[in-house]
């Protein structure tokens, strides 16, 4: 794997990589301790990435802070924190049973609704935890995690009907909204623990939920967690854009040194008492309990237009003139995609060999685009393109069809060519 070329060299070979250059900061060069991009990194991506600081990096020298965006699961960390938590909540039997299961989502299809009710309901009172850490409540344990882990009931009958593939994912959502009845310090009491189990566990441990295994370790990437410390000391505003729970990111954020009034998860509306309900907040046009716009592709782009840029109403979902944007973003998945093609001058993408996100940062039209192998267990070559001129995009109904550049013009198949 062609790691750590030399960072003469690489510089040498930024200076024609596209990057959207300002002007440098006019900083106290006594008063400003230059912020360095550590070590690890594919190719010229830590040159490309220093450059950034350097031309961007503001060291309280400006009024406006340059934005940094990240997503979080498999991006700052390995493996997913949300389904951390989930597998801890059933192990722990922290799901509160529902008065009606198909009052959880939405989009839950009566299918879902009643396997749900079979296999859970009998076992506890309405508000009361289920018993999904016990030998009686294993199926029930089996069940949630069916419908949460493969959008589909164990019998094969699909859980989720009816969503807009570019602003919700109603398995991330449900997560959030079995969480209903409790407080957001309780969950994030349950995070902390999970947290703490997770990262004690060894790289590769796996953990008993309901009658079967799931992943049972998350690590924090060193490389992004010196790249988010060194955007913060140069200056830059650094936010999380995650579609895991609010809370839930809250807590594996401060890992990072990132507090929660700069973390944006998948919220909850709450009752007067503070517990948190089934119905989500809205975002742009969407209004609260409307459970259509979570942070997710497009849906990551109005929130963070809303919480980082203060634009309402509708516009929130459009995207903004240059000075109302982030300039950096770093992300994994199709879900960032969004987020990641509004930043303006560089964009990081780790490779899990996801096809619209990995379509676009190969083409890289704009010279913005960085790829980096995931920096624990990457994944290996893919021995196929990435379909992008015929199936690397899902549109809004879930029809798959090519990538397109803004000039609606067609992206060709991409080689895969970092790993």
């Amino acid at each position: 794997m062609r790691r750590n070329r030399t960072a003469s060299l690489a510089l040498m070979a930024a200076t024609g990589s596209g990057l959207l250059l300002a002007a440098p900061a006019q900083a106290d060069p006594g008063s400003c301790r230059r912020a360095v991009v550590g070590p690890g990194w594919y190719g010229d991506n830590q040159a490309r990435l220093q450059q950034l600081v350097d031309r961007y990096g503001t060291c309280g020298g400006r009024r406006h802070r340059p934005v940094a965006v990240f997503d979080w699961d498999n991006t700052v960390v390995k493996n997913d924190v949300g389904d951390a938590t989930m597998y801890w909540l059933l192990r722990n039997g922290k799901i509160r049973r529902p008065a009606d299961w198909s009052a959880t989502s939405r989009f839950l299809t009566p299918e879902a609704a009643t396997a749900l009710d079979a296999a859970c309901t009998p076992l506890a009172r309405t508000g009361e935890p289920l018993p999904t850490g016990t030998p009686e409540g294993a199926g029930c344990a089996d069940e949630i995690n069916a419908v949460y882990g493969t959008a589909a009931t164990r019998a094969g009958a699909p859980a989720f009907a009816g969503w807009d593939r570019r602003t919700t994912e109603p398995s991330y959502s449900w997560l959030a909204q079995l969480m209903q009845g409790w407080t957001a310090r309780d969950v994030r009491g349950f995070a902390a623990a999970a947290r703490t189990e997770n990262l004690a566990a060894p790289i590769g441990a796996t953990q008993q939920v309901g009658t079967g295994t799931a992943t049972g370790w998350v690590r924090y990437y060193d490389q992004q967690k010196d790249l988010v410390n060194t955007l913060r000391r140069a200056g830059f505003d650094v936010w999380i854009s995650s579609a895991s729970p609010q809370p839930v990111v809250e807590v594996w954020a401060k890992g990072v040194g990132i507090d929660a009034d700069h973390v944006i998860g998948i919220r909850n509306t709450t009752t007067r008492g503070g517990k948190l309900t089934s119905r989500l907040q809205g975002c742009g046009s969407v209004p609260d309990g409307a459970d259509t716009m979570i942070t997710y592709i497009d849906g990551k782009r109005c929130w963070i237009n809303q919480e980082v840029f203060g634009v309402r109403g509708a516009d929130a979902e459009k995207v903004q003139p240059p000075a109302r944007r982030q300039v950096f973003a770093a992300g994994d998945s199709d879900t960032d995609v969004s987020f990641l093609r509004d930043a303006t001058a560089l964009r990081l993408v780790l490779n899990r060999n996801k096809n619209e996100l990995m379509c676009r940062a190969y083409e890289n039209g704009d010279g913005r685009w960085i790829v980096n192998p995931m920096f624990i267990e990457p994944k290996k070559q893919k021995t196929t393109p990435y379909p992008c001129a015929t199936t690397g995009y899902v549109d809004h109904d879930g029809t798959k069809g090519p990538v397109l550049r803004p000039d609606a013009s067609v992206v060709p198949d991409q080689t895969d060519s970092v790993y």
